[in-house]
């Protein structure tokens, strides 16, 4: 089990997924406020968890792609932390929104970049405990994440002690991974 050979078979889908949607939807996405990535991050974290409490699913949309979709959600929302915001300014509704491909491309790399180091430090530090945590249990570390977030949000991004906006989306990135990894290794055993 090589953890970050996991951590990459599943970027790179989740990449794949991204830019392919990217290619489709340019990146309608920077119109977005930081406060609404949380929001469509907190839709999805608990659709999963409704699915595994009720065990009954209306909608085709699976949950592996529903992890997917946050975890792309997440790079977004890192990567409109790093950009400049002048697009989202009143007054100036599309203006600096389209990047090109290949600079999304460059972004998202270097976030996943920066998440998969965060994720080798702390899976050493750990000792890789996530790999005995249940399913559920990243969905509501997902969730914990997110309710985080927004509190940061609702102070204005100022913490007093606690880390920013970015090690939590950064964190909710990683557990969505862990959760994947696991889907696939109870799908071969």
């Amino acid at each position: 089990m090589d953890t970050l050979a996991q951590y990459d078979a599943v970027m790179a889908k989740c990449k794949e997924i991204f830019l392919k949607k990217t290619r489709d939807y340019g990146t309608a996405w920077r119109i977005l406020r930081p406060t609404s990535l949380t929001d469509q991050l907190y839709i999805k974290a608990k659709r999963i968890r409704n699915l595994e409490e009720t065990k009954t699913q209306k909608i085709a949309d699976s949950i592996d792609s529903e992890y997917q979709g946050i975890i792309n959600y997440a790079i977004m929302a890192l990567i409109q932390l790093e950009l400049d915001e002048a697009a989202l300014r009143p007054g100036s509704v599309t203006a600096g929104l389209e990047l090109e491909a290949s600079k999304v491309e460059t972004l998202y790399d270097a976030q996943t970049q920066v998440i998969r180091d965060l994720l080798a430090l702390k899976n050493h530090d750990y000792g890789e405990a996530w790999r005995d945590m249940r399913m559920s249990s990243f969905t509501d570390m997902i969730l914990m994440k997110l309710l985080r977030i927004k509190q940061i949000e609702e102070n204005e991004g100022k913490t007093l002690i606690s880390e920013g906006l970015d090690a939590n989306y950064q964190d909710i990135v990683n557990y969505a991974v862990f959760a994947l990894i696991k889907k696939v290794e109870e799908l071969r055993s």
